[in-house]
């Protein structure tokens, strides 16, 4: 039998004139079918902000993005922005990327908010997260929009919101803002006004290339090295997505002259019709653009999904391609940033880098090894810039200088002026350097063999378990709560030191076999477990704040890599490896 509030829920879209005759067939089909599951799926809860806002499959239904989600939520910010800034102009940053009905739902948002007498700057065309970012605090808005899903597959698109610090949405804003959304239970409310009529009284205003050249001029004052760059030659794709105007436009102004862009991926197409998805932490993702760098000979290729904020790259190494996964992307640029800036005598005395809980540890040993201190983060960007925020508001003390950040989902940023994870910055940079250290006779397997001598080897993997609808999500409830109630003892015959439950905001001591209290963790509440091993192996065990998925992240640690090189440094780089695949099999088994 179908629920009672579910199936009432359906009536209403299916009948109720506030929703156009497309959506009322389209919920009628399925009730006429009594398609009980697909009908609980599409209503059994509302969409919820997480780690990236709203994000859902596209359709009709409470807990499917679409344009009626899009004016619910766009009500809720601009409610919750008249409670936090009353008796004084507001106005809200939007930008989109090319997904399905982006374009829509941003001008959708633009016309609620203007109809609350909020005024809107709103990009012409297509711009990235972190153009949006930077939107946020150049104009001086208290929030901001960005239409996108990021890599998800092409049935999906979302909600990212930002607040007046340029970063996405922490507490207490995210939970307050989903309060009063979750407390809309019609959707014939909404104050609305056509985007003709809001852009004539001049409530919203479209921005070009005034805002585009203000954020270059900041992308391009990170450039350290010029070296290499003349006969450097690089493909790029955008994965059908906001990169493509951004990453060539400042590979150009990098200095950097043989930019391709793989012709199949070059235009606009929320259908990402050339890959299974636009995903650039994919190796499939980026088949095009490899086979283009094979034919013209390339030095590197780099790729950015839809909305630009994480990247994917490959490098030339003789006749083949080295592809360097998120932590090492994250570690190879930290490094690259911290290291010139000593060396030209620019890092600043109380430079401060900042990574996540489920990034390598190695990104700190490097920070400390320059004289920069290195700091975590739950996971995700918003967190990383909540505390460049709290150290820059003084709500942090004392105060430390933000220098870069990254963490193991392909995402890095470098200086402040963008406060999220930044793909044109993450390509620059990462083409700079490249050349920079080619230039110098090496490679970066070089540069990470040379990490790993300092420090000791460090290998990662990532394993995502997909279970979508109200039944994932109660499976996913049930893995968590089985790992807190009976927690291993030993994981691949090492002992466990200590567990880090984040929801509980504790330590506990595993070394008798069995978790004892031992400690609290100084960080928001976080659905998040974390398994650290006697050897410094860490395994974190996460549900995604946005999708039907839970992950294992797997960080094996092997100290004997310290001071060893050639054959013996490769022997422990590939005993790390054959290690973390049998973690990672481990708790995919646990989870079941």
């Amino acid at each position: 039998m179908l629920d009672q509030k579910i199936a009432d829920q359906a009536r209403y879209w299916a009948t109720s004139k506030v929703f156009d005759q497309t959506t009322q067939n389209e919920i009628a089909n399925l009730l006429e079918k009594k398609d009980e599951k697909e009908l609980t799926d599409r209503f059994y809860r509302d969409l919820e902000f997480g780690t990236g806002g709203l994000r859902g499959i596209l359709g009709a239904g409470t807990s499917r993005m679409n344009i009626y989600n899009i004016r619910k939520a766009t009500t809720a910010l601009a409610t919750y922005l008249a409670q936090q800034f009353p008796n004084q102009e507001r106005s809200v940053a939007i930008s989109h990327d090319s997904r399905h009905f982006s374009r829509d739902f941003a001008k959708a948002a633009a016309e609620i908010l203007a109809a609350n007498g909020i005024k809107v700057v709103i990009t012409k065309e297509l711009r990235p997260v972190p153009m949006l970012s930077f939107m946020v605090r150049h104009y001086k808005c208290q929030a901001g929009i960005c239409v996108t899903a990021s890599h998800n597959p092409p049935n999906y698109n979302g909600y990212k919101v930002y607040w007046a610090t340029g970063g996405q949405l922490v507490p207490p804003h995210d939970k307050k803002i989903i309060d009063i959304y979750a407390g809309i239970t019609n959707y014939d409310s909404f104050k609305t006004m056509s985007y003709a009529q809001a852009i004539s009284k001049e409530l919203v205003k479209e921005v070009g290339a005034d805002l585009d050249e203000e954020y270059f001029k900041n992308v391009s004052a990170l450039s350290m090295r010029s070296e290499g760059r003349d006969n450097f030659k690089i493909v790029y794709s955008p994965l059908h997505g906001a990169g493509l105007y951004p990453v060539t436009e400042m590979l150009k102004r990098y200095g950097f002259k043989q930019v391709e862009v793989v012709p199949e991926q070059r235009e606009p197409d929320g259908n990402f019709p050339t890959v299974k998805s636009p995903n650039p932490e994919e190796p499939d993702a980026l088949a095009l653009a490899r086979a283009l760098a094979l034919k013209n000979g390339a030095d590197m290729i780099m790729a950015t999904d839809p909305d630009c904020d994480r990247i994917g790259l490959e490098v030339r190494i003789g006749n083949s391609f080295f592809r360097p996964n998120g932590d090492q992307i994250a570690c190879l640029l930290n490094e690259y940033v911290l290291v010139q800036l000593k060396e030209t005598g620019k890092l600043p005395k109380d430079a401060l880098s900042i990574k996540t809980i489920v990034t390598t540890d190695l990104q700190a040993d490097i920070a400390r090894e320059v004289g920069a201190s290195c700091e975590e983060t739950l996971t995700g960007f918003k967190w990383i810039c909540d505390v460049i925020d709290g150290y820059e508001t003084g709500r942090l003390k004392p105060y430390k200088k933000f220098v870069c950040g990254g963490e193991e989902s392909f995402g890095f940023m470098a200086g402040s002026f963008v406060r999220d994870k930044d793909g044109v910055v993450s390509c620059c940079l990462a083409a700079e350097m490249t050349a920079y250290y080619r230039s110098k006779g090496k490679t970066l397997v070089d540069v990470l063999n040379d990490m790993y001598t300092r420090h000791g080897v460090y290998y990662e993997t990532l394993h995502t378990l997909t279970l979508p609808g109200k039944e994932g999500a109660e499976k996913i409830k049930d893995m968590m709560n089985r790992m807190r109630q009976q927690p291993p003892a030993k994981i691949d015959g090492i002992a466990v030191k200590s567990l880090q439950d984040y929801e509980l905001s504790k330590t506990f001591n595993m070394e008798t076999g069995k978790p004892q209290a031992s400690g609290t963790l100084d960080l928001p509440r976080s659905d998040v477990l974390q398994f650290t091993l006697v050897d410094g192996t860490k395994v974190s065990v996460r549900p995604s704040g946005t999708e039907p998925k839970i992950k294992f992240y797997v960080s094996v640690k092997d100290p004997d890599g310290k001071g060893k090189t050639g054959e013996k440094l490769e022997a422990i780089k590939t005993r790390c490896a054959e290690r973390a695949v049998r973690i990672e099999q481990i708790f995919v088994e646990l989870s079941k």
